[in-house]
């Protein structure tokens, strides 16, 4: 039994339906929010406890304190959600459940500087991604899969808005925007997302693994595009530096993009390009627009 924290966010989501799709029995975890199982993984007695009652054989891990102004305000916070929740998990792994199989969600804001990035390039710039990474080194005490990556794709809920939610809102409403011209990343669709964590279940490659689209470009690039492949009007986008971005609070990554050749090889898959990846969220949006 496969079990998935933090299922309710904006990746489980659609991962927990998808996985179902394929034959995967999934069972879901929150700490507040509607799920099969809901209680606090930053308690190591409670978590032991219900992971016990629980006995899942793989547990895919999407547990985070995302925001990076958050992170960066509230340090404590950060540690608690993104690391001593992995922390929890792999004693628990480790006392009860060795043969349990960790595949643990990270960020590829552990990166910075020229791109793409190969794993063992890590430059961390921010508290976001210091947390992020502290739970990677949780996540290695275990059998895991660690995979690095960004998403993109329509959100299904309605509470959590995606990068291409709020593109695709902006444009439709004609509300002018500031996109950024100088910050680089390699994003997935949370759909082609699903379909290689299911490789990985099945897999189960130990280690850390970029895992993006091949060819990354700007965000504003990214948006731009996204825009036009559904034909939406882009004149309410302009482009900007990050330097004069005053929604960005907290320093962010220039170059995130990633060199994901180690899951290529593992897995013997070839991931697809950026363009073809917002081709193919477009078409998430096309009866709306």
């Amino acid at each position: 039994m496969i079990l998935i924290t933090g299922a309710t966010g904006l990746l489980g989501s659609t991962l927990v339906p998808q996985l179902r799709s394929y034959g995967k029995t999934v069972s879901t975890h929150a700490q507040k929010s509607a799920a099969d199982h809901l209680f606090d993984l930053t308690n190591p007695l409670e978590t032991f406890d219900r992971l016990e009652a629980i006995d899942p054989h793989v547990i895919i891990n999407l547990v985070g304190l995302t925001s990076v102004e958050r992170c960066q305000e509230r340090a404590n916070e950060s540690y608690l959600v993104n690391t001593r929740t992995v922390e929890n998990i792999a004693s628990w792994m480790l006392k009860s459940r060795p043969d349990c199989h960790l595949i643990h969600i990270s960020t590829d804001q552990v990166y910075d500087g020229q791109g793409p990035h190969t794993e063992d390039k890590v430059n961390i710039t921010n508290n976001y991604a210091f947390s992020k990474y502290a739970g990677e080194l949780a996540a290695a005490k275990v059998p895991s899969t660690i995979l690095r990556t960004n998403f993109v794709g329509r959100s299904k809920i309605k509470h959590r808005e995606s990068l291409t939610d709020w593109v695709f809102s902006s444009m439709t409403s004609g509300r002018h925007v500031e996109v950024l011209d100088d910050v680089y990343f390699s994003p997935l669709s949370m759909a082609t997302l699903g379909k290689m964590i299911n490789l990985v279940i099945e897999r189960k490659p130990l280690g850390v693994f970029n895992l993006g689209s091949s060819k990354g470009m700007t965000k504003a690039d990214f948006d731009f595009s996204f825009a036009e492949h559904l034909n939406l009007p882009t004149g309410f986008m302009k482009r900007i530096d990050s330097s004069q971005a005053s929604f960005l609070k907290a320093y962010r990554p220039k170059d995130m993009r990633m060199d994901c050749s180690k899951f290529e090889s593992t897995l013997g898959i070839q991931l697809p390009d950026l363009l073809s990846e917002i081709k193919s969220i477009a078409g998430e949006y096309d009866e709306t627009a």
